[in-house]
């Protein structure tokens, strides 16, 4: 298997400690599999009073991985500026790999929304 660098969209402030628990073992599994994760919690100084810093430095990480896996959570506004960022590099990188982590609870919508965007891109 291809060792690659992948980039955890995925929310970071007010995480509820389940969802922080499934996801610091799904990178700890990527991991031992080889892989280079970019897991914002842990790779990414918090420590930024305005968030301009944090935004650039995901910026950089999520333009060098070569697939971008995502937790969505309806809500979680560090989370959908990432999938905006992810949005935009499609434009030049199309081939960069969507993974929905959470495909159980993420369910399509009968009115658009960012989980049928979402839903829709995984399937390519």
């Amino acid at each position: 298997m291809k060792k690659k660098k992948i980039f955890i969209i995925c929310p970071v402030r007010n995480v509820d400690k389940e969802t922080e628990r499934i996801l610091k073992d799904y990178v700890r599994k990527l991991e031992e599999e080889g892989h280079q994760v970019h897991y914002p919690s842990r790779d990414t100084n918090q420590n930024d009073p305005i968030g301009l810093r944090i935004c650039g430095d995901n910026r950089e990480a999520l333009y060098e991985a070569q697939e971008i896996h995502i937790w969505f959570k309806k809500g979680s506004e560090g989370s959908i500026f990432d999938f905006g960022m992810y949005f935009m590099l499609l434009m030049f990188v199309p081939e960069k790999k969507l993974v929905l982590i959470n495909k159980d609870q993420v369910k399509p919508t009968p009115e658009k929304s960012f989980q049928n965007v979402i839903l829709e891109l995984i399937k390519k």
